[in-house]
């Protein structure tokens, strides 16, 4: 019997519906951040290994998408964690409750879901080209962070994903402190948000969302 086979056969034998229901529910609020597994399950209840099972066929089904750490050494790379994000924002935001736009405007996870959507744009484009997944992330010593990095034949594509329309220095910080450690591996960086024009801005490409993976 397979791993997806085991975990699959598992969750078909879940008697306590409320138990997945809540997992669900716990992995909606943690999109767009670092998966820490142990934690997910003690907040559901339930064991470390049931929680991995469930995960794997959320995977499996495309319901989720686990994000990993780019695995060269740009750095010193201490996080070894993945991110986990939703592929379908819309279902993600419906099990957090919320129900209309004034809702998410102002909910404290509106910046996650909003890198939730773009994350999940790039992958579903990877996909239906045909291709594999070229995603990871970034994440130093400190806490800077690049969202996305594309691993692609040109080299690497960096991507930081803010919901505000205001850009601002302090948005750079992750993108400038990946490119003084990437060098030539890198291509020109990438920031969306939500302004209405992309720009460039000091040597970053500015793009609103919309135009995320053009």
């Amino acid at each position: 019997m397979s791993y997806l086979e085991r975990d699959v056969r598992q969750i078909s034998q879940v008697q306590d519906l409320s138990a997945f229901q809540r997992f669900l529910r716990l992995c909606a609020g943690r999109t767009g951040q670092l998966l820490n597994l142990s934690n997910l399950a003690q907040d559901a209840g339930i064991a470390q290994t049931t929680a991995r099972a469930w995960l794997s066929v959320l995977e499996a089904s495309y319901i989720v998408f686990l994000l990993q750490p780019h695995h060269r050494n740009l750095g010193k790379r201490i996080v070894k964690m993945p991110k986990l994000y939703f592929l379908d924002t819309a279902l993600a935001a419906s099990l957090m409750g919320i129900q209309t736009t004034a809702q998410l405007a102002i909910h404290p996870l509106r910046g996650a879901l909003f890198e939730t959507l773009i994350v999940s744009e790039f992958l579903k484009a990877r996909f239906n080209a045909g291709f594999a997944s070229n995603l990871f992330f970034w994440r130093d010593n400190v806490g800077l962070e690049v969202d996305l990095l594309l691993d692609e034949p040109e080299g690497l594509l960096p991507i930081e994903i803010k919901s505000s329309a205001t850009v601002t220095d302090d948005l750079f910080k992750g993108l400038r402190k990946w490119l003084a450690i990437a060098g030539d591996a890198a291509r020109l960086p990438r920031l969306v948000c939500a302004v209405p024009t992309s720009y460039q801005r000091d040597g970053i490409n500015v793009r609103r969302w919309q135009e995320a993976s053009d």
